[in-house]
């Protein structure tokens, strides 16, 4: 279901009809009222109480940014990543009412997604060093993405190739598992059931052979 405009306050009720952006469409991909903000996402924001003594009061266009924040007006920054318009509404709604308003309404949707799912990042004996984006919709495995960064390096231990994964336990924690693969058996011979998709934030590390003179 496309995703409708969080509006949170007192006005909320009488306010669905001033829808202040569209979803983005990608690849066929809509978010919905469950989809969590991702850095380069926009979306559209307005307090509509500022309507009192503004009457142009347009919808203002935020970018999520690297860092994750959006930059708000009277509040500054706040960290979006992660959260639904609607939760971010509501902290934005009590923020206002801490310091600026005695009651405010916050209208936010998604104006338009990005089509950036999120980096990987490769280092060590590989041709380019760096970072990696992932599209939405797309299945990057490791194998690719050491393709894409122009291969190994001369010195690379192809079969001792690790990627480092963060996630989140059941307790809040973070917890780093490492993933070994044989790249030169998935590369080199065709065994590309062991490659693995990769998601983002992982790192891959291509490690070094040791050279015999």
């Amino acid at each position: 279901m496309p995703a409708s405009p969080a509006v949170v306050g007192p006005s909320a009720p009488n306010a669905g009809g001033g829808r202040a952006g569209a979803p983005g469409l990608l690849n066929g991909y809509v978010p919905d009222d469950t989809y969590k903000l991702r850095v380069g996402d926009t979306v559209s924001f307005q307090i509509l109480e500022d309507q009192i003594w503004d009457t142009l009061n347009a919808p203002k266009i935020l970018v999520v940014q690297d860092s994750g924040e959006i930059e708000l007006p009277y509040v500054g920054r706040m960290m979006a990543v992660g959260q639904t318009c609607n939760q971010l509404a509501e902290k934005i709604k009590a923020a206002l009412e801490k310091d600026y308003y005695k009651q405010a309404t916050v209208v936010m949707s998604m104006n338009v997604a990005s089509p950036i799912l999120g980096r990987v990042y490769l280092w060590g004996q590989v041709q380019k060093q760096g970072a990696l984006d992932i599209q939405i919709n797309e299945n990057l495995t490791a194998g690719q993405a050491i393709m894409r960064a122009g291969g190994f390096a001369d010195f690379a231990n192809q079969a001792k190739v690790k990627v480092i994964r963060s996630s989140t336990g059941s307790d809040g924690n973070k917890q780093m598992q490492t993933i070994n693969l044989d790249m030169k058996q998935i590369l080199n011979e065709g065994k590309t059931t062991n490659d693995i998709v990769l998601q983002p934030g992982d790192l891959i590390i291509i490690p070094s052979r040791l050279i015999n003179f």
